[in-house]
């Protein structure tokens, strides 16, 4: 079977720059940049970059499409029910602009952007953690037409996304998060300022160590070199690739011009025409910032220590001299809007000049009386050669004359018509087309779930750890569950089956192991991922969407009912009132509300690139001295919160809920039996444990 073509070509590959500012902005044009991604006022996951408000929304928009650059409106953040309001009216600011599209995280609104406005394409947020083609797939059939991927993915993994009926863009430059986007909550956890929410504090960036004991201010054991994928940009574009994304919308114009112009040189270098970007162009790029130089991230499959890195002080002395030479890189216009100029000149008769652009705008401007020539008359070729002066404009000129020979015009007529005419074509580029908003067309919402009791669902992380006769109402073990011991688990309980967070490659091999559960007694599956719902389905399976999900309103619990979902865990990000939602909820909800809870989700595991799997103790060790658990599963590893969630003794506390998840982890089966008695029958505390964010919540 002969593989299929899924190659883009030169012309249509994407260069996308960050513009956390202004003069970002102006650096991502004039660097070569094809398109612009930038947040509005709030609602983005860059909330300490710049941002635009409404006015600078509106002169950027001007700006960029007047220039042939495509705009794209960051509203990549949880949103809160009492947000959705506030979210749409930036939503309707874009589609009063003609933005070329919006990046979205959350399903919720991108439910609400698809009901009020159909025509505004969709780009699915690397904050989606999708990283398989049955993820592609799904939120294709959501409404998004663009998929940004996981950065943690391999060549191969990102090939078999081709092709799925979704544009699909690459991160191939800039800064490497240690968890997969969307499924870090370390920053919410230990500051209250969340990743999720665009006000990450870095904390990864501060020293972990593997070993125990007083950490050395070098260890740096969740911090990964920046990302640079210069020299693989013909083979991201053979596999099927369209956009090719730069990080950095809290960096300095001088990166974004570097990065932008670098990218945009290897694209064009495909068409055999062109030269790739300098080498001294490349070590600017390097130098005016990186953490002690660049890594191919997970692209190669290589997954070791040397993707491990942080900024060191030579790296910032680097920066300096490099800056001054990358500024001049954006210091004046970029021609890159071809414009094709027709000069019309004959007796009697006022010269006129017409411009007209590839997108079929024109402009006709009148200039004076030509003369009759008494000793050199103007020709074609002169003519062609003062018009072609756009230096300082965006265009570039070819020109064609209509001329009656033996006359003349001042050079000086001929650029004042020059530059009227461009003039007036940049202000017909600048104008908006605005896309259709109807505010008041909104998601139909299906009935409430009535409220009966709060069920218990226990989850394990290994089956050993089951004690006999569990008295809850459901159990979820791991997805590589023996059968025989399904059968003899389902038997006495409730079965269902823990479908990983992280599927990179696994994909099929995970459908063939879901097939065969019904016949071992499994009903369900915990879907942490957008990909495991479609899983779960075609396994005839009824689908929990699990914590990873990020469920923070109710829009976002119903679009994933519209998917097949069955109950859902909320976001451990939300306080008790912020889910006050769930009352009105169409299925059943609830909350982690006890164990170590997941903080990060890795596909390098920081204690295997250190020491290997057998001496990292299982754990990560902060400044502090506090222990952070580390577990293993299925390709991918989980840094754990050091103290446990408690709520047993709150429970008379609780919002409207239906279930409360237990998550073990590495508890004894003494200790689950202990622990589930305590959640139904009422229960101290243990010396160390936290109540989570559902009190004190997140920025």
């Amino acid at each position: 079977m002969n593989r299929p073509d899924f190659s883009v070509s030169p012309d249509n590959l994407e260069i996308l720059a960050p513009a956390g500012s202004p003069e970002a902005l102006i650096a991502a044009i004039r660097g070569g940049a094809d398109a612009v991604y930038l947040g509005g006022g709030s609602f983005n996951a860059r909330g300490n970059a710049h941002n635009f408000d409404a006015a600078a929304l509106r002169e950027a928009a001007a700006l960029c499409h007047s220039r042939g650059v495509r705009m794209y409106l960051t509203l990549n953040t949880l949103i809160h029910e009492d947000e959705l309001n506030p979210a749409m009216s930036l939503v309707g600011q874009a589609c009063e602009l003609g933005l070329d599209a919006i990046i979205v995280q959350d399903l919720g609104l991108a439910a609400a952007i698809r009901a009020t406005a159909p025509r505004m394409p969709l780009h699915a947020s690397t904050q989606l953690s999708c990283h398989t083609p049955s993820g592609v797939r799904e939120l294709r059939d959501m409404g998004f037409s663009r998929i940004v991927l996981a950065r943690e993915m391999s060549r191969d993994e990102i090939a078999k996304c081709s092709g799925q009926g979704a544009e699909l863009e690459v991160f191939v430059h800039g800064a490497l998060c240690m968890s997969v986007s969307g499924q870090c909550y370390l920053s919410a956890m230990l500051g209250g300022r969340s990743g999720n929410r665009g006000l990450c504090a870095q904390p990864c960036r501060l020293p972990f160590t593997v070993k125990q004991g007083k950490i050395p201010s070098d260890e740096r054991a969740l911090s990964l070199r920046d990302l640079s994928l210069y020299e693989y940009v013909a083979d991201l574009a053979s596999i099927g690739v369209g956009s090719l994304k730069i990080e950095g919308r809290m960096k300095r114009p001088e990166y974004v011009a570097a990065a932008a112009r670098c990218f945009s040189k290897a694209r064009d270098a495909l068409t055999g025409n062109h030269k790739g970007a300098d080498p001294e162009l490349l070590r600017d790029l390097q130098s005016v910032f990186s953490r002690s130089g660049f890594t191919s991230g997970y692209y190669t499959g290589r997954r070791n220590s040397e993707m491990f890195g942080s900024r060191t002080y030579k790296d910032v002395t680097a920066a300096a001299p490099a800056l001054a030479r990358l500024a001049k890189l954006y210091g004046k216009e970029t021609p890159r809007v071809p414009v094709t100029f027709t000069f019309t000149m004959h007796v009697g008769e006022p010269t006129t000049l017409t411009a007209e652009d590839g997108d079929g705008n024109r402009v006709t401007v009148t200039g004076e009386l030509p003369q009759k020539a008494i000793k050199l008359p103007l020709d074609e070729q002169r003519i062609a050669a003062q018009l072609a002066k756009t230096g300082g404009t965006p265009f570039i000129a070819s020109v064609t004359c209509n001329l009656q020979q033996g006359l003349t015009l001042p050079l000086s007529s001929l650029n004042a018509l020059r530059r009227n005419a461009l003039d007036k074509l940049l202000d017909i580029r600048a104008k908006a087309t605005p896309i259709a908003f109807n505010p008041e067309s909104k998601p139909e919402k299906p009935e409430a779930n009535p409220k009966n009791k709060m069920h218990i669902i226990v989850r394990f992380s290994n089956v050993n750890q089951i004690s006999e006769n569990i008295a809850a109402d459901m159990i979820v073990v791991p997805l590589n569950t023996p059968g025989k011991r399904l059968s003899e688990l389902s038997e006495k309980y409730t079965v269902g089956v823990e479908i990983p967070r992280g599927l990179f490659g696994t994909e099929q091999q995970t459908a063939r192991m879901l097939a065969d559960l019904a016949n071992v007694g499994v009903t369900t599956a915990l879907c942490g991922n957008i990909a495991a719902i479609p899983l779960a389905r075609s396994a005839g399976l009824s689908a929990i969407a699990g914590f990873g999900m990020n469920i923070t309103n109710l829009g976002a619990l119903e679009a994933l009912i519209q998917r097949g979902i069955k109950a859902a865990v909320l976001s451990q990000e939300l306080t008790f009132k912020q889910m006050g939602f769930s009352k009105d909820a169409p299925v059943p909800c609830g909350i982690i509300a006890y164990g170590h809870q997941p903080l990060m989700l890795l596909r390098n595991c920081p204690g295997k690139a250190a020491e290997e799997c057998k001496s990292c103790s299982g754990g990560l060790t902060d400044r502090r001295g506090i222990r952070f658990p580390l577990t293993c599963a299925a390709g991918c590893a989980e840094l754990l919160n050091s103290v446990p969630l408690w709520l047993a003794d709150k429970l008379d506390r609780l919002p409207p809920l239906d279930f409360l998840l237990l998550h073990f982890t590495d508890e004894t089966p003494e200790k689950v039996a202990a622990v589930l008695s305590a959640y139904q029958n009422g229960g101290k505390p243990p010396k160390d444990f936290t109540r989570g964010l559902y009190k004190r919540g997140v920025e």
